[in-house]
């Protein structure tokens, strides 16, 4: 397994610092612009497990209810079509 090269630590006026060639700023800019898009990602899956874990929980509600096979039916359809309506 290789080393990772251990950073140059400079002082700067006064303060500890840690030096980076070009190419290293380079590959540091990068990585936190590919890690900005994950997260945003992650935040836009993160919203949609909850309004599904939302869906789940009303459905659950309707279908424990003591209903007729045809207002289950609308009350279902009426509950996807308002959340589909709310993930647009």
């Amino acid at each position: 397994m290789a080393r990772r090269p251990q950073p140059r630590h400079i002082t700067l006026g006064g303060r500890e610092a840690v030096a980076l060639t070009m190419e290293e700023y380079e590959q540091l800019i990068a990585s936190r612009r590919q890690i900005g898009g994950q997260s945003a990602r992650v935040r836009v899956l993160a919203q949609q497990a909850k309004r599904t874990e939302q869906l789940l929980n009303e459905l659950d509600s309707l279908v424990a209810k003591d209903a007729d096979a045809d207002s289950l039916r609308r009350s279902l359809a009426d509950l996807v079509r308002r959340h589909r309506d709310l993930g647009s």
